[in-house]
Parts: C-alpha cells; sequence; structure tokens
C-alpha cells in the first residue's frame, strides 16, 4: 500500500537551470578549490570558490571590467583575449593568496572548443595556477591574442599581460 505524492518536486534550482547538482557534488568531492567562469553579454568573471558547509567561499574574483579601468583596455571586454587576460588577472591573484591548484567548474555552459570559458582556463594556467583541462578545447593562439579582430589588439594584449604578469 503506497501513500504519498507520486510526483517529487525537484529542488528550485535546478527547475529553472542554474545547478546541476550531480556535477556540482562531484566537483565538491574533489576537495579543491572550483574555478567558476560566468559569462554574460559584455563581461566575463571569474571566481576561485572553496566550499564551506555554511555556503561556499569566495577567495580570488576577477572580472574582465577591470581591465578597462585599471589596465587600459580600450577593446570589449566580451571577447575571447579579454577572457584570456581576465584569467591570467584571477591567476595571478591566486597565486598571491598561495592557490595552487584549481578545478574548472564552467557549470550549465556546454563545453564548446573554443570558447570564453577555456580561454580563461588557458589564462590561469598561464599564471602558473594548476587546472586540468583538454587540450584540444583551447582555443588557437591567433585567437587568445586577438588576430581575428584586429592587429591593434595583439600588442594591446601583449603590454596588459606583462603588466598583468609583472614583466615575466
Amino acid at each position: 500500500m503506497t501513500q504519498g505524492p507520486r510526483y517529487h518536486v525537484k529542488p528550485r534550482r535546478r527547475r529553472e537551470g542554474k545547478t546541476d547538482y550531480r556535477k556540482r557534488l562531484s566537483l565538491l568531492r574533489s576537495g579543491k578549490v572550483r574555478m567558476v567562469v560566468r559569462k554574460s553579454l559584455k563581461n566575463t568573471q571569474i571566481q576561485l570558490v572553496e566550499y564551506k558547509e555554511g555556503g561556499d567561499n569566495i577567495l580570488v574574483s576577477a572580472n574582465s571590467g577591470e581591465l578597462t579601468g585599471k589596465y587600459n583596455w580600450k577593446f570589449s571586454t566580451s571577447t575571447i583575449p579579454a577572457a584570456y587576460l581576465t584569467g591570467l588577472l584571477a591567476g595571478t591573484r591566486a597565486k598571491k593568496k598561495k592557490i595552487s591548484e584549481c578545478v574548472l567548474d564552467c557549470g550549465r555552459y556546454q563545453p564548446v572548443t573554443g570558447s570564453k570559458i577555456f580561454a580563461s582556463a588557458k589564462g590561469i594556467v598561464d599564471a602558473g595556477v594548476e587546472c586540468p583541462y583538454n587540450e584540444e578545447k583551447i582555443p588557437a593562439d591567433d585567437r587568445l591574442m586577438g588576430k581575428h579582430l584586429d592587429d591593434s589588439i595583439m600588442s594591446a594584449v601583449n603590454d596588459i599581460k606583462d603588466k598583468i604578469t609583472g614583466g615575466k
């Protein structure tokens, strides 16, 4: 004899399509800091997040909007080169906070080859933080440097890259 409703209401964030709880649980079980990449139409935001029982703790954050203010970036902040530089910025901040490894959390985004998410991951790795990813998914070097957009972007990317890394 069965009792109770036959239909189970899924959690709110799952119904809204914001959280994949199976993927989140597997990332949390790794015990590593998560590199959370979120993109919008104008910006890319990267956060290095540590799990706590009371709620996630954000250790490092970087937004591509910072490139225009602090580093004199004159181009769009929604491009692949801007995502790469934002990853580089987040990676240098992570190194200062003694974070040596992380795991990529792309959330509900599909892992598309050559996307801004993997450009950000390449920026983190170039800064010296260990983050496993598939090499085939990374955009080509010409796209990371912005050659597909304009030739003047390449020199700007190299200048800002030197400013962020301190000329290393």
